[in-house]
């Protein structure tokens, strides 16, 4: 059985590079990679650290004294698989992997494999493939296996290992074509239902967030569903939309996006455009944040960079949301709730209790409903269609019948007037 397969022997290492201006704390970084890897259920991590360097080596990443001394730490502790929090060289993978003796795995391979774990959806697991394929076409990985069709999963965790025949790049290549072609259909019929959608108008308010932000604890919060809430990296990658009817608001689709993660693979970012363009279709972006975690400033600016490159505009309505406030000392949350009480569009919420969530529905219905003014509209009877929609849509304000129809009062916004004039 899959499950009694022995766990891979895992060692997470965090090089902090002088040169790299800018980065991110060491600490945090390696206690994310570590999460990370725990997030896969085949690897057991026996051990982490951060690697100081003065400057990357070209051809093996670390100075010969380093790579002697980890050498001697793996053997000890039988490790199997060495996981680099960072980008690391074909070549640099395959002169650490003959020195060590061990598999390497860097930050963008452990991502693609931890996606590809979790993709449920037949549209998930075509876009993770693809971005896998890109990652692999620039290094050609002896375990590759998904070409073959011989097991499931990309297997770069327990795969076959190093007997695996090198796949090559025009192999490759034809097989991103077919995942394109299976994509585009797949696309087309999300396309399809978004259409559909728009035809039935309900405002889409999107959640987006770090990773383990607590999005989908959240969702379920608001919507009663049961969409997978673990404290894990990733525990849901799949996007998950419910119909949602907000007190004194508007019914909305209420959409969860997979979470962003810091040093996102670019080939993942391109890969799951489709499934993020429910973003760019929103009336209203939640932005979660973990406000208890220590790196929350930092987790916030790499969903703006993410967001920005999909190309959300900031004049969209935005509400960021202050998530795991019951996480946080007492005095510590309170000062949080008063700061978001003073600034507008923040709200100090906690998903898990339900503490905040009156007000921040309140904020999206004023930020759907937008400004409402009265106007006077004049229907013939041939009109019917257009005078029951405005019934339905409970906008009417008065009534009065005429000669030639009817002169009706409503209170409405220009988005609700845009939508009327394509009736």
């Amino acid at each position: 059985m899959e499950h009694d397969r022995k766990r891979t022997r895992a060692w997470v290492l965090h090089p902090e590079i002088k040169s790299d201006s800018g980065r991110r704390d060491a600490g945090p970084a390696l206690e994310e990679a570590v999460a990370l890897a725990a997030a896969l259920p085949d690897l057991d991590v026996v051990g982490s650290n951060v690697v100081r360097l003065p400057k990357a080596h070209a051809g093996m990443l670390f100075g010969s004294g380093k790579i002697e001394e980890l050498a001697g730490v793996f053997k000890q502790n039988e490790v199997e698989l060495v996981l680099i929090d960072g980008p690391v060289t074909p070549v640099q993978q395959r002169n650490l992997e003959k020195a060590w003796k061990v598999k390497i795995l860097d930050r963008t391979g452990l991502i693609l494999e931890i996606f590809s774990d979790r993709a449920a959806t037949r549209e998930g697991v075509l876009q993770v493939e693809m971005a896998a394929l890109s990652y692999q076409r620039t290094r050609l990985v002896r375990a590759w296996t998904h070409l073959e069709r011989q097991r499931g999963g990309l297997g770069f965790v327990g795969g076959p290992g190093e007997t695996q025949i090198e796949a090559d790049r025009r192999a490759i290549d034809d097989q991103l074509v077919r995942l394109r072609r299976q994509l585009d259909k797949v696309v087309k019929t999300r396309t399809l239902h978004r259409a559909s959608r728009a035809k039935v108008p309900y405002p889409i308010v999107a959640l987006v967030g770090y990773t383990n932000a607590g999005k989908s604890t959240l969702f379920n919060r608001l919507t009663g569903a049961e969409v997978m809430a673990k404290d894990m990296l990733f525990a849901t990658l799949d996007p998950t939309m419910r119909r949602v009817q907000i007190p004194d608001g508007p019914e909305v689709i209420l959409s969860d996006t997979v979470g962003f993660i810091s040093d996102l693979p670019t080939e993942l970012v391109a890969a799951f455009r489709a499934t993020l363009e429910e973003v760019l279709a929103a009336d209203v972006v939640l932005h979660v944040r973990d406000i208890s975690h220590a790196e929350s400033e930092n987790q916030a600016e790499d969903v703006e960079a993410i967001l920005a490159s999909l190309g959300v505009e900031d004049n969209r309505a935005r509400i960021e949301v202050w998530n795991k406030l019951d996480q946080l000392p007492e005095d510590e949350a309170e000062a949080r709730r008063q700061r978001a009480a003073r600034e507008e569009g923040i709200h100090a919420i906690s998903a898990l209790t339900g503490e905040g969530l009156d007000d921040l529905l309140r904020d999206i219905a004023e930020k759907l409903q937008g400004v409402r003014h009265e106007e006077v509209l004049n229907l013939s009877f041939a009109e019917g269609k257009q005078r029951a929609w405005l019934f339905k849509e409970d906008l009417v304000q008065k009534e009065e019948q005429t000669d030639g129809g009817f002169e009706v009062t409503v209170l409405w916004t220009d988005r609700q007037k845009a939508r009327f004039r394509k009736l």
